[in-house]
């Protein structure tokens, strides 16, 4: 399963105001993990950035004026976000400012929903907190997400931390390496390693009662379900293979 957290930002608030995109940022997950994958690309508007979207972000025209513009990297970013489901905050927002990105090359141009999926955390923070403040910043703060580095927002840096908090609310691991401690639903937790250098791992086998309720448990289940339950066909397995 491909999926690309992606983040923008623009020079306003309206792309129906003439506002571009100025930033794009993506990290891929790949089976819920970060590949390392990332697209990021700062863009030349060709028009002035309101003082108030300076604020948020900090990019100013002077900083873009020798970067490419979108047309110079369309093909790239489509080829990067094709066919991937696509995690974004606020996704109208950002869906509609690329779509417009691609009708200004061209009016038949397809929308990018029809190219990727699309999942809106801020719909799903809504869902799933009523009546709570859902900014990046308060999810961040719920599922203990580290944003101490987000003074101002930026599409990477945010596109990072929404993986993770995207990971966290759907009840995932959101340490993706594991060190001496792993984040789990929001919750650090010490992780215990063993060293297999030295000594045995001690083997605890079943007493004789215990396998009796086992296999009544599992008679149960079969009589209850009809269905086979699945611990016989992996006790049978292992006895083919053995045979």
């Amino acid at each position: 399963m491909r999926q690309v957290v992606l983040d923008t930002e623009t020079t306003g608030l309206e792309h129906s105001q003439g506002h571009r995109v100025i930033e794009i940022g993506c990290v891929e997950l790949v089976n819920r993990r970060l590949t390392g994958n990332h697209y990021h690309q700062y863009l030349r508007p060709d028009r002035e950035i309101d003082l108030g979207a300076v604020e948020v972000h900090g990019i100013t025209a002077e900083m873009l004026a020798d970067k490419p513009r979108f047309a110079d990297v369309a093909d790239d970013l489509i080829e990067y976000l094709k066919g991937a489901e696509l995690i974004i905050h606020n996704a109208p927002f950002d869906m509609g400012f690329l779509n417009n990105e691609l009708r200004l090359l061209d009016e038949r141009s397809t929308p990018l929903e029809e190219i990727c999926g699309v999942l809106d955390t801020l719909s799903m923070a809504r869902h799933l907190h009523p009546g709570q403040r859902n900014t990046l910043d308060a999810l961040c703060k719920r599922y203990d997400v580290d944003n101490s580095q987000r003074v101002l927002h930026g599409a990477l840096l945010d596109a990072e931390i929404l993986a993770d908090v995207y990971l966290a609310m759907t009840g995932g691991q959101t340490s993706l390496l594991l060190n001496d401690e792993v984040t789990i639903g929001g919750e650090a937790a010490a992780v215990a390693k063993l060293d297999l250098a030295h000594g045995s791992l001690r083997v605890l086998r079943a007493s004789p009662e215990e396998l009796v309720a086992h296999e009544a448990k599992l008679q149960g289940m079969h009589d209850q379900g009809g269905a086979e339950p699945v611990w016989r066909r992996l006790d049978q397995t292992a006895v083919d293979g053995e045979a």
